[in-house]
């Protein structure tokens, strides 16, 4: 197995402003985001020759695609993966690219979620329907979070002023980014004492519903050296799906098989033996807070237990060695569900070019993105891993 280090190029990228887009229909954000990735690609609609479109509840096809863009005739699949939606969509895209089928392509990922109606909280099946009332996702991951703070002999006040840093530094990142949707900064005091919403987790540990798409394109080195110098270079791709956590008697909601398994795929493919000391960047999947938390270990960024530790020294800051979350995560950029994956590249993308403005890296020369749907137990996890040319 070859894989796909160094084998595809991201050249151009768009995304929207993340927030209540009640002005913009899903066409309209798609326009924006695909049109930002043309001008900065230096390329037009007509260069596309195949795109792929992320969403989980827009759309049934990826004939949307098509009419928002007019790319008429061209092979355009629709994909849904849950929250690993996004980077699915440009995984496969990357593996078209990687199999010499096409030269140029196009991942896109949109939601509209505000006009839905969708809260964030799973929605049952109707009367007579197969779908068993699932357990609300803030549920999900208290039972995490208690089960975390228990297997560590972490007490309430310390677990809970662990959780409110991680907010508090994903809520100072977004306000260093316009496109962010909630940029405001949020004390530890007001996180800690904030509505309980599934305890221990409260308003402050959940991100938002939000509307949005972001876009990549992606083509092939030896093209991408042609149209600009910043391009970037995909490392490693992993993808795990889990379906029977619940049922495993060595499974007890202190860290997320998934993430394991599809990172460290990723890892080898990349050539990466020790995550903490090479990586640069990390865009995680921090849903809610106790995911960050424990993605941190299930990356290899933290050891077992100690990324309480490494929160409080501050070490997943803009200042710490290992910066996590910089545009403001999931917390505060927001969860457009089938868009997330890509915005968390676009972060990367903007940081090894040095575009990141007030929250720009000194060194950003290896970045990783990482996105968790489902529920414990039955996750989609995938892990993207990117470079600068050497």
């Amino acid at each position: 197995m070859s894989g796909i280090r160094d084998r595809v190029a991201v050249v151009g990228m768009g995304c929207t402003r993340f927030g209540e887009r009640w002005d913009a229909s899903s066409a309209d954000l798609m326009v924006e985001a695909a049109y930002e990735a043309y001008e900065d690609a230096g390329l037009e609609s007509g260069d596309i020759q195949a795109a792929w479109l992320g969403t989980v509840s827009s759309f049934r096809t990826g004939q949307p695609l098509a009419e928002a863009l007019k790319l008429d005739y061209i092979p355009i699949t629709r994909v849904e993966n849950a929250c690993a939606t996004a980077t699915d969509a440009f995984r496969n895209a990357c593996y078209a690219v990687a199999a010499g089928v096409y030269d140029i392509v196009l991942a896109m990922g949109v939601e509209k979620l505000k006009d839905s109606g969708f809260s964030g909280l799973a929605i049952a099946g109707g009367p007579g329907s197969d779908v068993e009332p699932p357990t609300p996702p803030p549920s999900q991951f208290a039972m995490a979070a208690t089960r975390y703070f228990h297997h560590y002999g972490i007490d309430y006040d310390d677990g809970k002023r662990t959780l409110a840093q991680i907010a508090s530094k994903n809520h100072h990142n977004g306000t260093l980014n316009s496109k962010a949707h909630f940029q405001r900064e949020v004390s530890e005091d007001q996180i800690i004492n904030a509505p309980m919403i599934a305890w221990p987790l409260g308003l402050y540990d959940c991100c938002g519903v939000s509307d949005g798409a972001a876009a990549a394109i992606i083509t092939t080195p030896e093209i991408a050296r042609t149209l600009r110098d910043d391009y970037i270079l995909v490392k490693g791709l992993g993808l795990a799906v889990g379906a029977f956590g619940v049922l495993r008697n060595d499974w007890d909601f202190t860290y997320f098989p998934e993430t394991v398994r599809a990172s460290r795929a990723a890892y080898e493919e990349a050539g990466i033996a020790d995550p903490r000391a090479e990586i640069d960047m990390a865009m995680v999947h921090d849903c809610f807070t106790i995911t960050e938390l424990i993605i941190m270990e299930d990356l290899g960024f933290s050891p077992r237990g100690q990324a309480s530790a490494d929160v409080a020294d501050g070490a997943f800051s803009l200042e710490g060695d290992l910066p996590v979350n910089t545009d403001g995560g999931l917390k505060c950029f927001g969860h457009p569900i089938g868009a997330s994956g890509i915005r968390m590249i676009y972060e990367v993308y903007k940081q090894m070019q040095g575009k990141a403005g007030g929250r720009q890296l000194q060194k950003a020369d290896l970045g990783i993105t990482h996105n968790l749907g489902g529920r414990p137990g039955s996750f989609t996890c995938s892990v993207a891993i990117f470079g600068r040319p050497d």
